[in-house]
């Protein structure tokens, strides 16, 4: 099985790819939030317009893949696929989505954005909601924030008391766990964004009319909580950053390697899955005949 760095990460002759990503992003023992680089882009030695050529041929591999499970799951087989992506406001979910997802067929993708929670779903546990937008068999599916939520906004804004959200890391570990044995190959990306980058980006959506509704004022009182945030981030990466279930970091300052970053997570991903195409349940050649004199 050829490997996404072998094959996502070549512009024409020459891969700009010189190390893994998923070993350079991966959160692991000993990982520190405050010491990584936002503005990074690592394991690639390219820039933006190689970025763009690399992003370009890896769509074409991931819509390759993706077909390849969906086949799959028309017969039975119950793997599927499952990205988190977590981020500050402004860090480019919606281009992960848009540009990364995108690529392939939307017949195979279930994608849920999670907002605030409705009275209804808070008369439930925190992971209600969530369970009820898993992606079926053969599916990819992507949760724009997820329930980490209730551990990172829950925590940092107080919504629930410190025992419930204790309780709420090894729930989310269970959770994710058997999440894996059904099948689910889990993807948990953090988009790590620079405080002045998203000033930056804020401000854009100041400056242009066409981008003053993708404004939030919410979005600066969620700002003034930013070291806070890092902190609750960093004990999410603590704490739930498991061997099935890795969390990685991914520099989001630079929108092209964050895509491509993300990219290459999900074709290794579906990669490791080994998927090859449902063998016929009738005989070709008959159906040949019988389609010829049809």
């Amino acid at each position: 099985m050829n490997s996404p760095l072998d094959r996502g990460g070549h512009v024409g002759r020459e891969s700009f790819w010189t190390s893994d990503p998923y070993d350079l992003l991966k959160a692991g023992d000993d990982f520190t939030l405050a010491d990584q680089a936002t503005d990074a882009h690592s394991g690639f030695d390219g820039g933006k317009h190689d970025g763009a050529a690399a992003l370009a041929e890896g769509a074409s591999i991931l819509a390759d893949l993706q077909e390849r499970l969906f086949a799959a799951g028309t017969v039975g087989d119950q793997r599927r696929v499952l990205l988190v992506l977590q981020a500050m406001d402004t860090a480019g979910k919606g281009g992960i989505v848009s540009h990364v997802v995108g690529a392939v067929n939307p017949g195979g993708v279930r994608y849920k954005g999670f907002k605030k929670p409705t009275k209804e779903e808070l008369s439930h546990d925190f992971l209600w909601r969530v369970e009820r937008e898993l992606p079926a068999a053969g599916q990819i599916g992507v949760f724009d924030r997820s329930h980490y939520e209730d551990v990172l906004i829950g925590r940092v804004r107080e919504l629930a008391p410190a025992a419930e959200i204790e309780r709420r890391y090894g729930a989310i570990n269970d959770f994710e766990s058997q999440l894996v044995d059904d099948g689910t190959s889990i993807v948990k990306v953090m988009l790590h964004l620079g405080k002045d980058e998203q000033k930056s980006r804020l401000a854009d959506r100041l400056d242009r009319p066409d981008k003053h509704w993708k404004y939030n004022p919410g979005d600066v009182d969620e700002r003034l909580l930013w070291d806070s945030y890092q902190d609750a981030y960093q004990t999410v990466f603590e704490r739930t950053s498991t061997e099935h279930a890795p969390w990685f970091v991914v520099p989001a300052d630079r929108k092209w390697y964050a895509r491509l970053a993300v990219q290459h997570l999900l074709i290794r991903a579906l990669e490791e899955l080994d998927l090859g195409w449902p063998p016929a349940d009738y005989d070709v050649d008959v159906e040949r005949k019988r389609l010829a004199a049809s």
